[in-house]
């Protein structure tokens, strides 16, 4: 799976000690979404944010190391600009700001996954690949 890391999975030595395997793709730029500082960084509408591209099989691992069960981060697909050989979707992580005490609002109505998903969408929000 490829994923879209913009915080601490940035980092190889982070990455070590969740996943077994894994290879940084390159990096990549994720548009219609922006960083938002809290607790752990987190994403909200609008704007864009850099980082880097993560692929791994370590998919459990990286849900549990954002305590997706737990519901403080959302795994999200969102499409990926990049060449064919490349997957057409990729993974990100986002973080209910209201648990990580993040200056961000996701509208709309209902739990958080559901506004993520709902924004996600219906707004224009991507990854490219950066040179």
């Amino acid at each position: 799976m490829d994923v879209f890391v913009y915080g601490t999975l940035t980092e190889p030595d982070a990455v070590a000690d969740v996943a077994d395997s894994f290879v940084f793709v390159g990096p990549a730029t994720l548009t219609g979404l922006r960083l938002v500082e809290g607790r752990y960084p987190t994403l909200a509408p609008g704007g864009e944010t850099g980082g880097r591209l993560l692929r791994t099989e370590a998919v459990d691992a990286l849900d549990a190391y954002e305590d997706v069960d737990g519901g403080l981060y959302v795994r999200a697909s969102v499409p990926l600009a990049a060449p064919a050989e490349y997957p057409d979707t990729v993974a990100v992580y986002v973080g209910d700001p209201d648990r990580l005490d993040a200056d961000a609002t996701w509208p709309g109505t209902g739990p958080f996954p559901e506004r993520v998903r709902s924004v996600l969408a219906e707004r224009d929000v991507r990854v490219r690949l950066t040179p």
